[in-house]
């Protein structure tokens, strides 16, 4: 295999990295050390030319490239793939009187909403600001103003890319309204995409933070979460958390944010302010760049196993058995509320989601033992609550595939124009599209 790839310095201008040089491993290590990524080669691409090289010279070495802007999405079925880090790609503009953004394949989450917020404009972030703004599109993306505003993907307007053939094209619904379909929450089976236009949404107000209370108030503030969230307006989205950091007693969160005045997202929140006095309460009137500091995520690699479910319903059943056991040795159980836009129509391959709220169950793989310890308590949770079996593709983890994530009919189609645009696997995506 190194000797497919012991030339490809000549092909490209960014930095190439074979087995056995400074810092190889640093490259190609993935966002999540808990999976192994074992390639021939890591290119840091300089540009969308150097994207388009490498996908030449793979093509005729019958050879596939792995595109991942900093490690998310990583994959331990890399099977000889290239990997191609495209973080070098980070043009960012904003045009404020068409409220849209063109952004590079290395542009995070944080960048967008640093570079939109000053113009009173956000983009649809999640809870991580490091996470890249083109892999959360193309995984359909889960944001913070997903009930106001719906699916990540379903605010891309175009996508610039290089495809199997390694050709530059630009892809909109005019070019090509069936890829153009897949690429909006079909992940990466059919294209690198080397940059992205998407419109912005105003957001000239924005209230929000977490509660953190102990866990033997985790009752009353599971209460207070079905209460706001039976009658929230899409404006508002809350996060239930159910915490159990090591070293210290499990506690009970609500994260929330409010697009609109804090006078309003106070009186819509008030039922949590009839609890007990919270351990710590970070609500304010903040800007869409500081989204960021309501859940305070890691913003370095670590070691990490998930699983994510949609409930189809939070009543008092499945209240008490999120609440009946320690979570240990899960770190965290969060719920989060869907509804309003994510019901509503959307031309991408997800389509409308209809379940309230999204469970997403973390922990972290310590050791074997503690590995098995973590998937088990997160199967006897799912297996326990009603979840519809269906998850977001965004979410989908180690041995799930996209049959997981996608309606039948969509799916069939998804794999038809992979065939079509990939159809010797040139690009091999965290989850494939065929398997």
């Amino acid at each position: 295999m190194i000797n497919k790839v012991k030339d490809l310095r000549t092909f490209v201008r960014g930095r190439v990295l074979l087995p056995g040089d400074d810092g190889f491993d640093q490259a190609r290590r993935p966002w999540n050390l808990a999976v192994e990524q074992t390639v021939p080669a890591v290119v840091e691409a300089a540009d969308a030319a150097d994207v388009a090289a490498v996908v030449r010279f793979a093509r005729v070495r019958e050879m596939a490239v792995s595109a991942q802007p900093n490690g998310h999405g990583a994959t331990t079925d890399l099977d000889g793939a290239i990997l191609l880090r495209t973080r070098r790609l980070d043009s960012l503009r904003i045009d404020p009187a068409a409220r849209r953004a063109s952004v590079g394949a290395g542009v995070s989450s944080g960048s967008l909403q640093a570079a939109a917020a000053p113009h009173g404009l956000t983009g649809l972030p999640g809870s991580s600001p490091v996470v890249s703004v083109t892999g959360v599109a193309l995984g359909g993306g889960l944001s913070w103003f997903g009930r106001k505003y719906g699916w990540v993907a379903d605010s891309v307007t175009a996508f610039d890319i290089v495809d199997a053939e390694g050709r530059q094209r630009r892809l909109t619904a005019d070019t090509d309204p069936d890829l153009f379909w897949a690429m909006r929450g079909g992940g990466g089976s059919f294209a690198i995409v080397t940059a992205l236009e998407l419109s912005l949404h105003r957001a000239p107000h924005l209230y929000g933070g977490r509660i953190l209370w102990p866990a033997k108030h985790a009752p009353d503030v599971m209460d207070a979460y079905r209460q706001i969230t039976a009658t929230a307006p899409d404006d508002l989205t809350l996060w239930l958390d159910l915490l159990h950091f090591p070293g210290s007693d499990p506690m009970i969160a609500v994260d929330a944010a409010y697009l609109g005045q804090a006078a309003t997202a106070r009186g819509l929140l008030s039922p949590l302010d009839r609890l007990p006095h919270p351990l710590a309460d970070s609500r304010r009137t903040m800007t869409v760049a500081e989204l960021g500091t309501i859940t305070a995520e890691p913003t370095d690699p670590g070691a990490g196993s998930s699983r994510a479910e949609l409930l189809t319903e939070l009543d008092d059943t499945a209240a008490k058995t999120l609440l009946a056991d320690p979570i240990a040795p899960l770190m965290s159980v969060q719920v989060r509320h869907l509804g309003g836009a994510f019901t509503r129509p959307s031309d991408s391959p997800h389509g409308p989601l209809t379940e309230p709220y999204a469970l997403y169950l973390f922990g972290v793989p310590a050791d074997p033992a503690t590995a098995e310890a973590v998937i088990a308590r997160q199967r006897a949770l799912a297996d326990a609550l009603p979840v519809s079996g269906r998850k977001p593709f965004t979410f989908l983890s180690p041995g799930e595939t996209p049959a997981d994530a996608f309606p039948p009919a969509a799916l069939h189609r998804l794999r038809d124009l992979e065939r079509r645009h990939n159809p010797r696997i040139t690009f091999r995506a965290n989850f494939p599209i065929r398997g």
